[in-house]
């Protein structure tokens, strides 16, 4: 008779004691789980994770000491192999992709129904990318629709000239620079917004706020 699998390995961090107390009941007398260890912050989970090597470590995100994303961070640093899975009450864009990032594995949110956090647990410890429902609309919609490139300092000075109706030489001439520089920069930045003649790039630089009227 083949013997069963063994646990996966837990470790969870999270600085409330009742949320840590909360996840550890709840996987208590589940043969699939182990628990080996608990951390309060960033810094202490990194020292546990060393110290027990987990399969899995359930990472909260807003921690002192040491954040999640930070954790994460040091975590691959030190070439420590268990999978994060990020569970935590924040949603927000920066949150998500800053920890997806750092190398998490998972995010959940902690409203995440128990079965749901058993078949992320697993799925992580496989190495599968687990997202919730909200979470993964988030990452999509920055995947489908990404920020716009950022014109540099230099190609900002260029287009707010040409804004107040200068041409390429009035715009080297203040610049100190070639007529050819010029005419480069507004290539670049042609490219980066997306449009095709001076109007246009300046239309678009107004419309999203890198100019202003009066002003850069």
């Amino acid at each position: 008779m083949p013997e069963p699998p063994a646990p996966i390995r837990l470790l969870i961090v999270d600085d409330h004691p009742v949320v840590r107390d909360g996840l550890r009941g709840m996987f208590h007398g589940e043969a699939r789980f182990a628990v080996v260890a608990e951390a309060a912050d960033g810094a202490e989970a990194v020292a546990q994770a060393a110290a027990w090597r987990p399969d899995v470590v359930l990472m909260d995100l807003r921690m002192p000491v040491l954040d999640g994303v930070g954790a994460i961070t040091r975590l691959a640093e030190r070439g420590l192999t268990a999978r994060v899975l990020v569970l935590t009450t924040y949603d927000t864009d920066g949150d998500v992709l800053a920890a997806v990032e750092a190398g998490a594995t998972g995010y959940l949110l902690k409203d995440a129904p128990r079965a749901e956090l058993f078949r992320a647990v697993e799925a992580a410890a496989r190495g599968e990318a687990v997202l919730s429902p909200s979470v993964a609309a988030r990452v999509l919609g920055r995947v489908r629709a990404p920020a716009p490139e950022v014109l540099s300092p230099r190609e900002l000075e260029v287009l707010a000239l040409i804004a107040r109706g200068g041409t390429n030489r009035e715009a080297a001439a203040s610049l100190f620079i070639s007529e050819a520089t010029v005419k480069s920069h507004l290539a670049h930045i042609y490219a980066k917004l997306g449009v095709k003649d001076r109007a246009a790039a300046v239309a678009a630089a107004f419309e999203r706020g890198l100019l202003t009227p009066g002003g850069r």
